[in-house]
This record gives C-alpha cells, structure tokens and sequence, in this order.
C-alpha cells in the first residue's frame, strides 16, 4: 500500500502571503536601524514565532490556521531572513562605496549584492542536509527557536523547561553574561566548541598572557586562512571520496533521488553527493556571473589589464564562496559567525594581490553579502527540520524546506525593495553600518609586507589544527572563529556549560540529554529576546 504523505502548507496561500510581507517589511526595518544605530542586528526568528503564535490565538477563523506550526515556521522564517537580508548582505556592502566617497557605485554595489544574497541562500537550500551541512548539525538558534514553537503548541513539561530556560535566559542577559554562548555549549559538539571557548578567551586575554594583542599581529587572520582553506579541501576530499566509492559499487540512485538518501556512519542525508557537487559547482559559476555583472556595473573593467581582470573575477569569486563555507561552518557548530572578519580577510589578500581600491571595494562588499544569508537559511531549516519530525517523512521534509525556501526568497526581496527606499534616508544622516568605516580605513591603510608574512606563518598552524581535527570537529576554523571576536565573556560562558555538561551527563547519564537540551534551546531564546528589546530600547534612545 503506497504510504500517505502529511501534507505542508503552502506559503503562496493569499492570506499566508500577505502575513509573510508584512512580517518581512517589519524584519527588514528592524535589521536595518540596528545596523546603522548599533553596529549589530538582532536574530528576529523567534519574535516571528511568537507573532505567530499570537495571531493563532485570535478568535476568527482565518488566523485559527496559524496553530499549525509549520505556518509557525513560514512566518519565523521570513522575518529572520528579512532582518539578516537587510542588515547584513545589503545594507553593510552599500555603504561601503559610500564613505569611500564613491555614491556612483551604490547602485551597482546594491545589485551585486542582492544577487549574491539570492545566490547564498539557494546554495545553502541545496545543500542543507548534506554530508558537509547535515541537518543533525547543532545550528543552535534553529533548535531554540523550534523548542520555542513545540513549547507554546504543546505546553507541559516540555513548556515548562523551556520556560525556565528563556527566565534564565533573560536574566543572565541582563547581568552581562552571554547565555547564547552558555546555552550552545549544551548542544553542540564539545570539542569544537571547547576550542571556539579557547580562542575567544585567548583573544580576549592576549595582552595580560602575552604582553601583545594578537589582533593587531593578525594572527587570527592567519589562522583563519589555513584553517579555512584546509576546510576547502576536506569538502573537495569528501566529495571527492564518495565518487570514487559510488563508481566502485553502482547503484540506481539516479532513479531514486527523491526516495533514497545519502548514508555515511549510520546518518542518512536527503541531498546526495551529486546534489552536494552540483550545488558547489554552480554556486561557483555563479559566483563568477555576479562578480563580472558586479565589475560591469561598476565601471572597473577598464581599471585593470585583462589578466588582472580575470584574476580579480576568479578572487572575488573563490572568496564568496569561501567566505561563504567559512561562515556556515562557525554558524552550525557554535551559532556564530565572523562574516566582518572573514570579509577583512578577504579584503586584505585582494589588496596584497595589488587590486585598485574602487576594486577592492566592490570585492570586499561582495564577501560581505554571502555569508548571513547562508546561515540563517540554514538555522531556519533546522527548525523546520525539527518541527517535521527529524525528517522521517522525507516528501513532506522536502516539501516544507522548498515552502521555506520559497518564504526566504520572498522575504529577500522584500528586503532589497526595503533597502532600495531606505538606504538615501540613512545616508544623508551619515548612518551606516560601523564596520564599513573598517574596511574604507583598510583599504586606504594599505597592507604591508609584514603582515603578508603574519598571515602566511600563523595560516600553517590554523591548517594543521583543522587537519588535526577533521572535518567533522572543525576545529581550525572554530578556534579561529574565537580569536577573531573580542569577547571574552563568551569563552568563559562556553567552557563553563561544557564543564556542567560533563558533569550532569555522568551523573544522571544519557536521559538528561533531551531536559538539558530544552533548557539551552531556552538559555538562547531568551538571550535572543532580552538582546532584542534592549536594542530596541537603546535605539528608541538616540
């Protein structure tokens, strides 16, 4: 008897539709007066949720649909990718040419990005539930933000420990200590994340241990590097290895791919290698278009010979989809992700390969736009991952991740529309985001032959650290990821939720994994709401 698939609802429903522009106008808002007032934005997924919810709650008929959760979901899901959307992957690479006093390329700079943004959550969408991204990965605010949905649909004990959590949450937040942090130490990999605990304590605390500050020596920029780039490699190894194994013992998998799944160490994975090359191999070409179409628009073909053009295309390119890999690899295991630094990286190897600065301002703007877009798609599937049952019903896991995708989609363009009407207002104020003054800074700084020298010698032990730990620890690119951010209190946070980890797990044993889980999914909830209201508060301030 041929098995009935749960049907998932659909985003294009009107009413839905309506909900989820109107959610994702007020996502994009929001992401674009934190950035510019505060230098941050907020992850917005569970203030989505929690409208949701509200809205279920009133007595007419057409807002009673949203009890389901996977309508739930849709709505997180579009919030979320507004809010990143606008902030991270538009609004920061547009202001760039603007301080550089350069206001011809924003324009140009708004339609690289918003290409590059579509292109970063399509890959991610392909390539979720990979081998490389799998979706029993951590991603640490997809859990919570699920846990926060199943609480206020279920209630009970579980509501009650999440509960618990999200007051822990909120009051730990207001006494300055990062319960984000604490609570994905409950969750994720220990030994990632103890090496991402390591490196941000050692940053936080160089000059009292060393006598130095080890960013302004740029060796968290090294270590990123050859961290980075070894992880480049065991993605190639990995793909590389199942395609040997799959032509030694030939299947009829090209018959079955909706229905058959990927298997490695007892996972099974509903994109298979070949979905996993593909979306590489046309995520790069099309990371190659968009640099040319970015390079066309801005006017910068003329500015180099045709040799450096290519290279400048092929650079910008390689580091997109680097940036990209990098940023995705932090968010799954720890929830966070350098996107600022790794495109400083990116910026200060194209101005060693001697590119012009209007180039290099298109290029690290560019870098800029991958990245969050890719990591919040990514948190945003593993809640629907969740809410759908850890995929057990695979048609109706794919259906719900394309209706999600296609929430995103919507929810970007809505962004891009937002920014496009938005970004002249903040400009004449001189609002723009603060870390594009860094990179303007940088480019007109230069970069000397020392600090080519730093990168390369710090690049080899963040490369051997990585092959050390292997691409499913990730420990070069985790322990870069902590040196790179200053914040120590976060180091403290992580190694002390490992430490109680350890001990709650030897003593009570495997069952108090699921309660310790729920409360860290409510740790994260609730630092992610008292963040969000208190930046809301502060900018209600100025």
């Amino acid at each position: 008897m041929e098995k009935q698939h749960q049907k998932h609802p659909t985003v294009l429903e009107p009413f839905s539709l309506f909900l989820v522009i109107g959610t994702s106008i007020v996502g994009a808002i929001i992401g674009m007066q934190l950035i510019v007032s505060l230098g941050i934005s907020a992850n917005t997924a569970i203030i989505g949720a929690l409208l949701a919810m509200v809205i279920a709650r009133i007595p007419i008929g057409i807002f009673r649909k949203y009890r389901s959760i996977h309508r739930q979901n849709l709505i997180q899901t579009a919030i979320s990718s507004a809010t990143f959307g606008a902030a991270n992957s538009l609004l920061i690479p547009i202001g760039i040419p603007f301080v550089m006093g350069k206001p011809e390329l924003i324009l140009p700079m708004l339609i690289g990005a918003a290409l590059a943004m579509f292109v970063d959550a399509l890959i991610l969408y392909r390539l979720f539930d990979s081998k490389i991204f799998p979706a029993s990965g951590t991603w640490p605010p997809g859990v919570a933000t699920a846990e926060s949905i199943i609480a206020g649909d279920q209630g009970g004990k579980r509501a009650g420990l999440l509960g618990i959590g999200a007051a822990g949450g909120i009051l730990g937040s207001y006494l300055g200590i990062p319960m984000s942090a604490f609570g994905v130490a409950f969750i994720g990999n220990i030994w990632a994340l103890t090496m991402f605990g390591v490196g941000l304590l050692l940053r936080g605390y160089s000059v009292q241990l060393f006598g130095v500050d080890i960013n302004e020596l740029y060796i968290p920029h090294g270590l990123m590097i050859g961290a980075g780039l070894v992880a480049l490699v065991q993605v190639t190894y990995l793909i590389l290895k199942r395609k040997n194994n799959a032509t030694e013992a030939p299947a009829s998998a090209d018959n079955q791919r909706v229905d058959a799944s990927a298997e490695s160490n007892g996972e099974h994975y509903t994109r298979t290698e070949r979905d996993t090359t593909r979306a590489l191999g046309y995520g790069f070409l099309a990371y190659v278009a968009v640099a040319l179409i970015l390079a066309v628009v801005g006017g910068i073909v003329s500015d180099m010979s045709p040799g450096m053009f290519v290279l400048y295309l092929l650079f910008a390119a390689f580091a997109a989809f680097v940036h990209e890999l990098i940023v995705g690899i932090a968010a799954m295991h720890s929830g966070w992700f350098p996107a600022f630094a790794v495109a400083l990286i990116t910026l200060i190897i194209g101005i060693l390969i001697g590119f012009p600065p209007v180039a290099l301002a298109l290029l690290v703007g560019y870098s800029a736009a991958t990245g969050p877009a890719f990591a919040d798609m990514g948190y945003d599937l593993k809640t629907g991952y969740i809410l759908r049952g850890f995929g057990r019903d695979r048609v109706f896991e794919l259906d719900g991740r394309k209706q999600q995708f296609i929430a995103a989609m919507i929810a970007f363009a809505v962004a891009l529309v937002a920014v496009f009407f938005a970004y002249e207002g903040y400009f004449a104020q001189n609002l723009v985001p603060p870390v594009d003054k860094v990179y303007v800074a940088t480019i007109e700084a230069g970069v000397s032959p020392d600090i080519a020298w730093q990168l390369f010698i710090w690049a080899i032990p963040g490369a051997l650290l990585q092959l050390l730990g292997g691409a499913r620890r990730q420990l070069g690119v985790l322990f870069a990821t902590g040196l790179l951010i200053l914040f120590p209190q976060a180091g403290w946070a992580v190694l002390a939720g490992i430490v109680i980890r350890a001990v709650v797990l030897r003593v009570k044993g495997k069952d108090a994994e699921t309660p310790m889980s729920i409360m860290a999914a409510g740790f994260i909830a609730g630092d992610a709401l008292y963040s969000f209201f208190n930046s809301v508060f502060k900018f209600s301030k100025h």
